[in-house]
């Protein structure tokens, strides 16, 4: 079945149905990434978005039960130059058609995603959508709420507290493993190969809505406190921002990608919108104190402003290689940093896992 890619500058790219009948809208960004398709889209980050994979076929391992980040899909669609119909790998148990068909998710595939990526690396990133009538598509996209003035965090967070344990989600109710330190995760998009890899250092992770008070971060008693990734744009986050004000100095603090931008908010900072955004995983980064060069996987669309940060309180600590945006930053006088890369390696590199050890280290000595 013909269906149509509709860019907001009025650009229509032709392809065939992929996923689930309908329409759907979102702002369209593009990942670089050639592996780790199902971990991005159930990834929250990506909530509002359609994701088009620049890696030219996407689906030859297959979906299985294993590798979900989150209990949905996340993006609102996906653009493919061409899906796999039929993937190979001992773990697949059904093909990205039939995932996307199963969750109602809308895709599109057969288009030229070169010229597509390269339209947005050159006009940054833009509303999109997908749809079988053209007409119809475009009254769906002009009527489509900017992106950059939706709080996606409120959609993605978790509704109520969990524990998460060897098996998984567990109940709020179920008594903490014992003899492990205590990480209160503040839950604004939060992947759950970050839960899965604490765990494995050794925390036990109590997750809590992005609506958490800094009181009720506390009454946990944490022996740290983890700043989760996210959608959207930070600036939008203000009771967020004041609940990790009033956690700087209290226990020690760390921040993983949107946790980062919310930490610079916090000291005073600001944040601004990238042009088409980072996403994939290959990015360097260079430790401005070790001078170490980490390749990283990244998500995401908004960045530090440098200039912004009082150096009496906050410092930059980490580099993008590629364009010299902020990766990372620590708060002075307090136990409080933070980075702008995935360090869990779902997809990605394995190189930055040592920040998992250090925070847990941190923790420890805190405790």
């Amino acid at each position: 079945m013909k269906r149509f890619l509709i860019l907001g500058d009025g650009t229509v790219f032709t392809g065939k149905a992929l996923g689930a009948d309908g329409h759907t809208v979102g702002e369209v960004v593009f990942n670089t990434g050639m592996t780790g398709y199902q971990e991005i889209l159930t990834d929250p980050s990506y909530a509002g978005q359609i994701v088009l994979f620049t890696y030219p076929l996407i689906g030859n391992y297959g979906i299985n039960d294993d590798d979900f980040e989150s209990d949905r899909i996340q993006p609102t669609g996906l653009i493919v130059r061409e899906a796999c119909e039929v993937p190979s790998n001992w773990r697949s148990t059904k093909s990205i058609d039939q995932l996307l068909k199963e969750r109602g998710t809308v895709g599109i595939q057969g288009l030229d995603t070169r010229a597509i990526t390269k339209r947005i690396r050159s006009g940054g990133v833009t509303t999109g959508c997908i749809c079988e009538d053209l007409e119809a598509g475009k009254a769906w996209l002009a009527s489509m709420k900017p992106y950059d003035d939706t709080d996606f965090v409120m959609g993605v967070t978790t509704k109520a507290p969990y524990l998460w344990g060897r098996e998984g989600k567990q109940s709020i109710a179920e008594a903490p493993s014992s003899g492990r330190l205590k990480l209160v995760v503040l839950d604004c998009g939060l992947k759950y190969n970050i839960l899965r890899r604490f765990w494995s250092a050794g925390c036990q992770p109590i997750v809590l809505p992005a609506t958490a008070s800094a009181d009720e971060v506390l009454s946990w008693k944490p022996d740290g406190i983890l700043l989760s990734p996210g959608p959207g744009d930070p600036k939008l986050l203000g009771p967020v921002i004041e609940t990790v004000k009033g956690l700087i100095g209290k226990r020690p603090i760390f921040g993983i990608c949107l946790g980062n931008q919310l930490l610079c908010h916090a000291v005073g900072g600001e944040t601004y919108k990238l042009k088409f955004g980072h996403r994939g995983s290959n990015h360097p980064v260079k430790d401005l104190f070790t001078g170490k060069v980490t390749i990283t996987s990244q998500n995401h669309g908004y960045a530090i402003d440098p200039n912004s940060l009082d150096e009496s309180i906050a410092e930059v600590t980490q580099l993008n290689l590629n364009d010299g945006t902020v990766e990372g930053m620590r708060v002075k006088g307090a136990d409080a940093s933070s980075i702008q890369y995935h360090p869990e390696a779902a997809p990605g590199p394995w190189d930055s896992r040592p920040y998992f050890h250090d925070f847990v280290e941190r923790m420890g000595k805190a405790k």
